[in-house]
């Protein structure tokens, strides 16, 4: 987690899309959180689109991706996503 101290433990919550998933991340607060995010996915996942939005809490990326995998990649980010279907 970045050292913004903004950050509460939040759950985050998934939704599958046409074209990948988008998950809602509570804690993701700021700019710095939504880059790192964004360069985890980017990296686990080659060749995704990804859009990470503090404002809105929310990550959607598209593409190939798995969802378990994809709640793994922003937990080792620093991030504590929970991986509930919608």
């Amino acid at each position: 987690m970045c050292g913004c101290s903004q950050h509460t433990n939040g759950a985050a919550t998934q939704a599958a899309t046409t074209s990948g998933l988008s998950m809602h991340v509570e804690d993701m607060t700021c700019g710095h959180c939504a880059s790192t995010i964004t360069s985890a996915i980017e990296t686990a996942f080659p060749g995704t689109r990804v859009v990470a939005d503090p404002a809105a809490k929310r990550v959607t990326v598209e593409g190939a991706v798995d969802a378990a995998r994809l709640g793994q990649v922003i937990a080792l980010a620093g991030y504590t996503p929970t991986a509930d279907r919608l």
